[in-house]
């Protein structure tokens, strides 16, 4: 068989996800919502199990490290004193021939993407021709055009970041000019002027319109940590280093939101904010950027699909900051972020209210302000790497085609579908009976309706890891076929030994080993 190694195109995944309950466009009956989406059936259990496999492996697994579910709306001071309300912009350009409008960030982005798609070229035609002997590290250090191409990103980098740094929105105006930037609709270089654009949803609180307070949306669920710090930390008896952790919305008023769900106005974040000793901030930073890429891999997507970016530009609370990043449709993108966030969240807190949010350290006998690093990581960004991962098209060995899901079986939104081969001769009965024992343990799909071939191909489209078909011999013998969905390979197991079976295959609880 043949495998589409890279998965299927973007534009191939929202189409999947559409035809098979996973996403669907926002109010799609009145022609959608930009940028907004809506989880179907299938995607809204795989999301939950994205979740619980995040929260296990985050909170369950640490003594340390506790939940919150903090509010969405916030005191509006929350924001002056995190910088939000100052600082949270991203530079806007507008083309004036096609009137479209674009983050000039990404734009430059783009364009380092691009000669990155052409090292991997390089890369490709030179690994063909040099074959076993192929040393890529070697390659990639020593050949002049790939060196060449490596430097040109690295000014490109170090000039952009330079500029959003300052605030020299007329240099990014420059770069984008000087590059030779085009308007991908349009292909027109005829830009404006570069501007920031403040990326918060903002409302009102209150009954009158003139006695109304401007609230925000969150920009992000960190603060929701920070404001409830001491909170936790007396309820809980915590001690440094602990760990706060959360998942929850987030709202972003996005110049331009695209890439399907990858970069969304409303959007889901999973955080956990971890307060350390002040000097120590370094050492847990490294321990959580190896503990993040562990959890990534575990999920068996493709080592070589991840790589770390660490920051050479940081935010102003930062002294260190790294992403994850996925090797996407669309290529390499941030899919998390470590950073060691210092002691700025907390001190301007302290500011602002006029509270102390200090930790007494009985063992020095000091009080001090604890330092944080943070792990982020973008739950609709994650959903999206797994189905742009699981996804192919395959050809098989006898000529046919199937679309198949490879989705981790402890992530799949139904770990087993029930499979009367056919809907007569007592065999609906029996699949009900055996429906009736494992549902408590397991997601599961019933389906009686044409062919068992058919219905094995729609369990594949779905990531479905186990189809279980009863039969005429299990009225006999008592019985099953288990197929499973990578291999396609089937055998017979005893009813008596079925759950026991599928918990082997599917249970979180092996991910969850793995990592300790």
């Amino acid at each position: 068989m043949s495998n589409s190694p890279d998965g299927g195109t973007l534009k191939n995944i929202v189409s999947h996800c559409k035809e098979y309950g996973f996403i669907y466009p926002s109010s799609d009956i009145y022609d959608g919502l930009g940028a907004t989406y809506d989880y179907g059936p299938n995607g809204s259990e795989l999301k939950n199990n994205i979740k619980e496999y995040w929260w296990k492996a985050m909170v369950s697994m640490h003594s340390n490290i506790v939940g919150i579910d903090a509010a969405i709306f916030m005191h509006p001071t929350t924001w002056k004193a995190s910088g939000h309300v100052d600082a949270f912009n991203d530079p806007l350009i507008d083309n004036k021939d096609s009137k479209k409008r674009y983050r000039a960030d990404v734009l430059i982005e783009e364009y380092i993407a691009k000669i990155e798609g052409k090292i991997s070229k390089e890369v490709t035609k030179a690994a063909k021709r040099f074959g076993d002997s192929f040393d890529e590290a070697q390659f990639v250090s020593t050949n002049p055009r790939v060196v060449g191409y490596k430097e040109k990103i690295q000014s490109i980098e170090y000039r952009m970041g330079q500029a959003l740094e300052t605030g020299d929105l007329s240099d990014l105006k420059l770069l984008i000019e000087e590059l030779e930037i085009a308007d991908p609709v349009s292909g027109s270089k005829n830009w404006t002027d570069v501007r920031q654009f403040n990326l918060m949803f903002s409302t009102e609180v209150g009954s009158l319109a003139d006695g109304a307070e401007k609230i925000y949306l969150r920009p992000e669920t960190a603060q929701g940590i920070f404001v409830n710090y001491l909170n936790v930390q007396k309820t809980s008896r915590l001690k440094t280093p602990f760990g706060i952790a959360q998942i929850g919305k987030a709202f972003r008023n996005e110049i331009i939101a695209r890439q399907f769900i990858f970069r969304m106005r409303e959007f889901e974040q999973m955080e956990m904010q971890f307060f350390v000793q002040p000097g120590t901030e370094m050492e847990w930073y490294e321990h959580w950027k190896e503990k993040r890429i562990k959890w990534h891999k575990s999920l068996g997507l493709g080592e070589e699909k991840y790589r770390f970016h660490d920051h050479v530009n940081l935010a102003h609370y930062a002294n260190a900051a790294s992403d994850i990043e996925f090797n996407f449709p669309m290529g390499f993108k941030e899919i998390e972020g470590i950073h060691s966030r210092t002691d700025f969240d907390l001190k301007a807190h302290e500011e602002h209210s006029g509270k102390k949010l200090q930790f007494f350290d009985q063992n020095t006998n000091e009080s001090y302000v604890p330092y944080v690093v943070e792990t982020s990581i973008g739950l609709d960004r994650m959903f999206l790497a797994i189905m742009s991962a699981a996804y192919e098209e395959e050809k098989l060995e006898d000529g046919s085609e199937r679309t198949v899901l490879r989705i981790p079986p402890a992530l799949a939104p139904n770990k087993v579908a029930i499979l009367p081969l056919v809907n007569k001769d007592g065999l609906p009965e029996k699949a009900e009976e055996i429906l009736n024992e494992i549902k408590f343990d397991f997601a599961y799909q019933y389906d009686v309706k044409d062919a068992i071939g058919r219905r094995y191909r729609r369990q594949d489209a779905i990531g479905t890891p186990y189809c279980v078909t009863i039969d005429h011999q299990t009225l006999e013998d008592n019985t099953v076929t288990i197929r499973e969905r990578d291999s396609m390979k089937q055998e017979r197991v005893s009813i008596d030994r079925l759950i026991s079976t599928l918990h082997e295959k599917v249970d979180m609880k092996h991910l969850l080993k793995s990592l300790a």
